[in-house]
């Protein structure tokens, strides 16, 4: 029983970093339909941003704000001066933030090197908490689960319950007609575009508290992320938060019961859920 709980905790745990990451491709992808495959590298980036402003302050707020005021930064310039007038073309868009990943991963290999590094954990933090039939458990990564599930309200609050949300949604149906009501659709979707990125800057934070920063992981990143909006449905908040905890605890029981075969349960989850539901856990059935 402990060591199920301790898998469940730890794929939980690791299902909220995923939720973070794919919190922002849920709007950038999955709401506005822009496909960048440069959604990973914002993630890295971040997370060295983080490790740098941490290891010098020793403030790991300041190192989270940092990283996702940079990368949200980085994020609406790249859309103002790439992808804005070709968003609707989304081969050339996933072409261009392709190049972007692949300069963005060589430079950051340039800068950092291979070495693996992590973002300094605050003392305060390095604790564990006595849970009940489970013991000891870090307290960092309660902290972040706790961080993701509110992430997920904030997020569900603002797309569903908004004016601004109901904006963003009707201009992705109709950006024409949305226009006509005198709304700037192109200043909403940028400024989308650039809080999507901040979110991947932020979890590049936290994950980078918990895994090691190493080159390779934004490709990681981006295709669990893509597996988590995909199958938690396209623009869904709370199919994205499903979908992360699945492949979370999914990953993480495989690691342990079937260590050889990882991975494919866990792509294999998201084709069983597409087979059952092609729009996606929570998604909308398209006519």
């Amino acid at each position: 029983m402990t060591q199920f709980l301790l898998i469940t905790f730890n794929g939980l745990t690791l299902g909220a970093v995923y939720f973070l990451v794919a919190s922002g491709l849920t709007l950038i992808f999955g709401l506005m339909r822009v496909i960048t495959m440069a959604h990973g590298t914002s993630y890295l980036l971040g997370g060295y941003i983080g490790y740098v402003v941490v290891r010098e302050t020793g403030n790991w707020i300041l190192g989270a704000l940092a990283a996702s005021v940079g990368v949200g930064l980085l994020g609406l310039l790249i859309h103002q001066l790439l992808i804005r007038k070709f968003q609707d073309d989304d081969m050339r868009v996933a072409l261009i933030t392709l190049g972007l990943s692949l300069i963005g991963t060589d430079l950051m290999l340039a800068a950092f090197g291979g070495t693996a590094t992590q973002v300094a954990i605050p003392k305060a933090l390095q604790i564990g908490v006595e849970l009940p039939l489970l013991g000891t458990y870090p307290l960092i990564r309660i902290l972040l689960l706790l961080i993701a599930i509110g992430v997920g309200f904030g997020l569900w609050f603002f797309v569903n319950k908004t004016r601004y949300g109901a904006v963003v949604r009707a201009g992705v149906d109709d950006s024409q007609m949305t226009a006509a009501t005198g709304i700037n659709i192109k200043v909403v979707f940028a400024a989308i575009f650039a809080f999507g990125s901040a979110l991947a800057g932020f979890a590049g934070v936290a994950g980078g508290s918990l895994f090691p920063l190493m080159p390779g992981q934004d490709g990681t990143y981006l295709l669990f992320s893509l597996v988590v909006v995909i199958a938690g449905g396209m623009g869904s908040i709370a199919g994205a938060a499903i979908g992360a905890g699945l492949v979370g605890l999914v990953s993480q029981f495989s690691l342990v019961y079937f260590p050889t075969y990882a991975l494919v349960f866990t792509f294999a989850l998201m084709v069983i859920v597409l087979a059952v539901r092609p729009q996606g856990l929570m998604g909308k059935a398209t006519v």
